[in-house]
């Protein structure tokens, strides 16, 4: 077998072990978008759900940044009136994004629950502590 057989045939074998490798794979993503279609059924809570409390404040400026929803952990709700609420997550949102708080324009803010593992609470306090 001469050198240019030995390629033309390395090449045809190649050639097929990629047709076989992809149409499998093909066969695979045709299989999980059908279960996805036949076995997936949409949350219907969380289409419906709307944010639990909404606070509207007018534009400061022409340049302000529009923050639409800012999740607030539901621990906040331990006696903090609604105006040091907002001033809070105004100065954290302004610090995040290394902008003046007076360009911000916080239009609505909602509380979400706190239904995490206590594993998961152990970590974040375990990462948040390491930081400082």
């Amino acid at each position: 077998m001469s050198l240019a057989e030995a390629l033309s045939e390395g090449l045809q074998v190649t050639g097929i072990g990629l047709i076989i490798v992809f149409s499998v794979l093909v066969i695979l993503m045709l299989v999980m978008m059908a279960m996805k279609a036949i076995f997936y059924k949409p949350n219907k809570k969380d289409k419906t759900k709307e944010p639990s409390e909404k606070v509207e404040t007018a534009p400061i400026s022409d340049t302000a940044v529009d923050v639409t929803t800012v999740p607030v952990p539901a621990a906040a709700d331990s006696g903090i009136d609604e105006g040091t609420l907002l001033a809070v997550i105004t100065a954290a949102v302004a610090a995040v994004m290394d902008t003046p708080a007076s360009r911000l324009n916080i239009k609505s803010y909602r509380r979400i629950g706190d239904n995490a593992p206590a594993w998961n609470k152990a970590g974040v306090r375990d990462i948040i502590d390491s930081r400082f």
